[in-house]
């Protein structure tokens, strides 16, 4: 009996800042093949850490971004079979209130929507990039708009330890930073915090033995590193998937980034939408690896997406 039911599968991830799609084949032994990547900058979490409610307008950009999804997913069904399709929610609809409306506006376009805690998104994440590490102790990190997700174990073996911090892009830049750019009080203010938040769990981690053989990172902040870095014109997933970022390269980055954000959304390698939250986004990289006591990381393609659809074609 195989490990995996093979099929088509899609996974959607409706995050605070973007909202992406994945659709692939997996055969019997969990191997996929991507079809289609969708991405959007949504901005779903928008006001959400002050008021604990999604804004109309947010949950609307998301249901566009969707509906043009859907038509991606009836172009790949196939003609004798299904696409199986999950979609998941993480932070910003975690803190929502009104999150029961947000799945109710899915379920009318058919869409079954899981708000997932924090530490499944982990265990996701970390099921997602473990694969291209056989053997190793690794540490993922999924650094989001709303939460980052701390994942600890071997690849092949699961997670050991699974945390999730409320400390994300959007919510920092929020909380902390009103001037353009953020002034070095700002900047201070909202390191401090992080490290207050999470540096507990690290140092007893830490204290513990938990010394891994790479820190790997997920998700847009780290990818986008990447993309800056090398100044990509045009972003290529396979350049930077893998890809290894040291402690200068990422000051490097900040400092590049470090700019009023008319100039910054003309930096080569951003994504213009992510402009407005992405200086937030470096601060809690470099915080991460002085947590982690690491000065270096590795950047990963294979994230919760990918998590997602071998959960549901193991299921």
């Amino acid at each position: 009996m195989s490990a995996y039911k093979p099929g088509r599968y899609a996974a959607i991830d409706i995050g605070t800042v973007t909202c992406r799609m994945l659709v692939a084949d997996v055969d019997a032994a969990g191997a996929i093949t991507p079809l289609a990547k969708e991405y959007a900058i949504c901005n779903l979490g928008e006001g959400v850490d002050a008021t604990n409610h999604l804004k109309p307008e947010a949950m609307d950009r998301v249901c566009a971004a969707l509906d043009r999804y859907q038509a991606v997913l009836r172009d790949l069904t196939p003609e004798d079979g299904e696409i199986i399709v999950t979609t998941m929610a993480t932070s910003a609809a975690r803190d929502a209130e009104n999150g029961a409306e947000f799945i109710e506006r899915l379920a009318l376009r058919g869409l079954e929507l899981a708000i997932i805690p924090g530490t499944e998104e982990a265990t996701l994440s970390f099921q997602g990039a473990a694969s291209d590490f056989p053997g190793q102790t690794i540490i993922v990190a999924d650094i989001g708009g709303g939460s980052t997700e701390i994942a600890y174990g071997t690849a092949g073996h699961g997670p050991s330890i699974l945390h999730s911090f409320d400390i994300g892009c959007r919510r920092v830049t929020e909380r902390f930073f009103r001037s353009d750019p953020p002034s070095p009080t700002e900047l201070d203010a909202a390191r401090a915090w992080i490290r207050e938040t999470w540096g507990p769990y690290f140092d007893s981690w830490i204290a513990g033995g938990m010394a891994p053989d790479q820190l790997v990172c997920v998700a847009g902040t780290a990818t986008t590193t990447v993309s800056v870095r090398d100044e990509m014109e045009m972003y290529d997933s396979a350049r930077v998937h893998l890809s290894p970022v040291t402690g200068d390269e990422l000051g490097a980055v900040f400092q590049k980034l470090d700019v009023p954000l008319e100039a910054r959304r003309h930096v080569v390698g951003l994504d213009p939408g992510r402009a407005p939250v992405i200086v937030a986004g470096m601060v809690i990289l470099q915080e991460l690896l002085r947590a982690a006591e690491t000065w270096h990381f590795t950047a990963s393609e294979s994230d919760i997406l990918k998590g997602i659809i071998l959960k549901a074609a193991k299921e």
